[in-house]
């Protein structure tokens, strides 16, 4: 399940983002990168402790925290801390697979890494190449969305960012652990939410609309982990 969640960050915040990582202390990506993704690692970020990424990281923190379509698809028990990376004329990241479990920098705490997700942080005009490409079920797929813009998708995919060829693209990344670990079951209950929804927009107070939110209800009390 590959979803587009738009306008994550308002204007302003995606203005401030922005600003502050134009003065950031950039650093070589492939030192947060695993043996395998080492040789195809050609970017710049930021350290996970650096101040600015912590200050940038609670601005999205708070914005996923408000976005009802984030917490209907990803059902978010744990989020990484946002990181933010940069590409330059040249630089790329090959195909890799994200890895399963993810150490919370300067905690005892690790995620399983259910879903990845990347906020767009450039205008796409201002820089060509650098979609971000992902192999899934439905085949290859080429992202390259608006500045604020976020795409969720299978931390199981495999996944490479297309060599920038032309300005710099800026965008924060992180993985989540889902309550539902199971996609299938996950992509279900996101479709069952969906539907109710339009029903509710639809038809308000249709008699079946507290039948069908019994029925997601008791799916995700099943599924889900806490």
């Amino acid at each position: 399940m590959l979803i587009q969640i738009p306008q994550v960050l308002s204007a302003d915040e995606l203005a401030y983002c922005c600003s502050e990582l134009q003065k950031a202390n950039w650093a070589d990506g492939r030192h947060s990168a695993g043996y395998l993704s080492q040789s195809v690692k050609h970017n710049f970020q930021l350290a996970d402790r650096d101040p600015v990424a912590l200050r940038l990281g609670e601005v999205i923190l708070a914005a996923l925290d408000r976005n009802s379509l984030f917490t209907s698809a990803a059902l978010p028990l744990k989020i990484l801390p946002p990181l933010f990376n940069q590409y330059q004329q040249g630089q790329t990241y090959g195909f890799h697979i994200d890895g399963a479990i993810r150490p919370v920098t300067g905690t005892p705490h690790r995620i399983r890494t259910d879903l990845s997700a990347t906020i767009f942080l450039s205008d796409p005009a201002d820089y060509d190449g650098g979609e971000l490409q992902i192999e899934d079920t439905f085949g290859a797929r080429s992202i390259k969305l608006a500045a604020g813009d976020m795409v969720l998708y299978p931390g199981t995919s495999v996944h490479r960012v297309a060599p920038v060829t032309r300005g710099t693209r800026l965008a924060s990344f992180f993985w989540i652990e889902s309550m539902v670990r199971d996609l299938s079951q996950r992509t279900m209950l996101f479709q069952l939410d969906n539907a109710i929804q339009s029903l509710a927009q639809d038809v308000p107070g249709h008699a079946t609309l507290v039948d069908f939110a019994g029925i997601y209800h008791n799916l995700l009390r099943n599924w889900a982990d806490t």
